[in-house]
């Protein structure tokens, strides 16, 4: 029997249930606009690979539109934007979700393509398929990553902040090396492993009929079957690194400018510390109010651009990415030390009132953006059940933020805004090896990529 569990709390009206296979459901009415959004995460992403098969999360991404038994090749895509619909996947460290914007009237038909493909690909998918879909994601490295300026900049920041052998070591997109390795029994026991319903949450928000959907949901989900192999990640918690392990890169590269990036070890994500991070980063680099735009771009004119952000990760540190390309002549080493500069004062004296409200409004704002979309709400809902457990606490998610304190923020930036707990990557354009670089000509040069 499926078990129903309904909720008490304010906000968004929510409800959960669990099948009998195991699958999670979280219904969420809202009759605002014909609109529905269809969610479903799996609890899979690249901290669950192993070496020498990384990629193997992303690639399920991709293979999971190449066509299952009932729907065979682009067919999942003709028949949800045929509906008037929208869809997509994306996949991270932690997790790989898939959704689909639909016109009310169609959301069944959502369900049923989920679920064909939940219970069915492993049917569909063979040699050709995979090979095809490798293909693409290949390129999609080389388009994203290996070929543009500064675009194997995260890879390498989080390789080093995150050391060999940790689980978020390596990013999402993987190896070439790995990516054709994978063969199709690798592929095949991947699937088993991770897309089983007791595995992945189930959201659907939006002007739906909550019996009907459940009903809908239990019809085509209900029949298929739990697996109770999967294997579960490895505790990412602790970062332990060999004494005198270098964090510090310097890259000479065809790129527009020289640029210092940054990847900062911060608390992990549904903590209280991890807001008081994220207040931090947003008054330090959010924004052309922030200090770091004010000081490196406005005030020095060191830098064309300067920001502060935070990546959450709930199995891991999450990360503080600084990112700033420097302007004109200015030194590398120049920008850093005001960056230091100015972290250190905040450490010191933490923010303004004035600055802590804008803060605090600037991330309310954007979190009720998201929450104004069925889809974004659909997206939270999964993320606070599969990462935390309990949907729900999607209601007083903003109100923890606005109730920090600005000792709290400026407690959280001494603590871990130091130079002693960053990955440091820095860049500097190539010079074209035909240019004419002796003295009289030095000048007037303007080398760049």
């Amino acid at each position: 029997m499926a078990h129903t569990a309904p909720s008490t709390t304010d906000g968004f009206v929510i409800s959960e249930h669990t099948l009998a296979n195991g699958l999670r459901v979280v219904l969420s009415e809202d009759h605002l606009t014909p609109v529905a959004a269809v969610c479903l995460w799996y609890d899979v992403g690249s901290r669950h690979e192993v070496a020498g098969r990384t990629g193997l999360a992303h690639l399920f991404e991709h293979l999971m539109f190449q066509g299952s038994a009932s729907v065979p090749g682009n067919g999942h895509f003709e028949l949800v934007q045929g509906a008037g619909g929208s869809l997509n996947g994306t996949t991270s460290f932690e997790r790989t979700n898939y959704f689909e914007t639909m016109p009310a009237h169609q959301v069944e038909l959502a369900l049923w393509l989920e679920a064909d493909r939940m219970g069915s690909l492993l049917s569909a998918l063979d040699l050709t398929g995979l090979d095809n879909q490798r293909a693409v994601v290949k390129n999609e490295r080389r388009q994203r990553y290996d070929n543009v300026p500064y675009g194997t900049a995260f890879e390498r920041l989080v390789g080093m902040a995150f050391p060999d052998g940790h689980p978020y070591h390596h990013t999402p997109i993987g190896s070439m090396a790995d990516l054709d390795a994978a063969t199709l029994a690798d592929a095949q026991d991947f699937f088993r492993t991770y897309y089983a319903p007791n595995n992945a949450v189930l959201s659907v928000v939006g002007d739906i009929d909550p019996e009907q959907t459940l009903a809908w949901i239990r019809k085509y989900f209900g029949s298929i079957p739990a697996h109770d192999g999967k294997r579960p990640p490895r505790d990412g918690r602790t970062v332990s690194r060999e004494p005198g392990a270098v964090l510090r890169q310097h890259l000479v590269e065809e790129v527009p400018s020289q640029a210092l990036m940054a990847a900062y070890l911060l608390p992990a994500d549904g903590t209280r510390e991890a807001d008081a991070a994220d207040l931090a980063l947003t008054v330090l680099g959010s924004g052309d109010s922030s200090r770091l735009y004010n000081r490196l771009v406005r005030r020095d004119r060191t830098a064309v651009t300067a920001g502060f952000g935070l990546l959450r990760l709930s199995g891991a540190p999450s990360l503080g990415w600084l990112d700033s390309k420097t302007s004109g002549e200015a030194a590398i080493a120049t920008v850093e030390a005001a960056v230091d500069e100015e972290i250190a004062r905040f450490a010191e004296e933490g923010p303004t009132p004035e600055e802590l409200e804008r803060a605090q409004a600037q991330i309310e704002r954007e979190w009720l953006d998201r929450l104004d979309t069925v889809n974004g709400r659909a997206d939270e809902l999964c993320r606070y059940a599969v990462l935390f457990g309990d949907p729900k606490l999607l209601n007083n998610a903003l109100a923890k933020v606005l109730d920090v304190t600005a000792e709290e923020v400026r407690a959280v930036a001494a603590r871990y805004l130091t130079p002693e707990n960053r990955a440091v990557l820095t860049y500097e354009p190539a010079v074209d090896k035909d240019t004419d670089t002796d003295a009289s000509d030095a000048a007037d040069q303007d080398v760049t990529a």
